[in-house]
């Protein structure tokens, strides 16, 4: 399979800028993208069943790969949910889906955030995986304003195989990541 962009970046740029601040002794030592979760919650597919089909088909056009529907675990009288309702949408993107994800991300979708200053630095989980939510899918350009039932938020988690969240957040911002103040 061709390499893509970002793929690119960083077995050129990436690698180089990791061995000389955290001074690796092999290069596979050096964290990578391992991979991209992109999920979509549907608290109103409970009243509209057609809504998670709509959520599929965003996300979809967005990941570039079919998602798959979440299911409840439990019961929750509350809510009015049942254990196995649908309630959301989940796609796992690995390889050279991923690093295309990655790139259409952080130079096309990011930068069309309204009033957009970075994405904060501080969202690791401290074993060096970063999770961020986005507002709403429009920023994506395969998503067709006429087109969509609703606006809806989604969570992006990038699994890398960093120790440290330091090392995570230096991969991601060689990678391109536009991180704030």
């Amino acid at each position: 399979m061709a390499v893509t962009r970002l793929q690119e970046k960083y077995l050129s740029e990436a690698t180089k800028g990791m061995m000389d601040k955290f001074n690796y002794n092999n290069v596979n030592e050096i964290p990578k993208v391992e991979k991209v979760v992109i999920n979509i919650g549907c608290g109103d597919a409970v009243t509209n069943s057609k809504s998670i089909e709509a959520a599929v088909g965003d996300l979809t056009l967005i990941a570039g790969q079919r998602p798959v529907i979440t299911k409840a675990k439990k019961s929750i009288a509350a809510f009015k949910v049942r254990q196995g309702m649908p309630i959301g949408t989940k796609v796992t993107l690995r390889g050279a889906r991923m690093y295309q994800f990655l790139d259409k991300l952080m130079n096309i979708a990011l930068p069309r955030v309204r009033d957009f200053r970075g994405v904060s630095p501080k969202s690791f989980d401290g074993r060096g995986n970063y999770s961020m939510g986005m507002k709403e899918q429009l920023i994506f350009p395969e998503i067709e304003y006429d087109k969509i039932d609703k606006v809806r938020g989604m969570d992006i988690i990038i699994v890398t195989t960093a120790k440290t969240d330091e090392e995570a957040r230096e991969l991601l911002r060689l990678l391109g990541m536009p991180f704030g103040a």
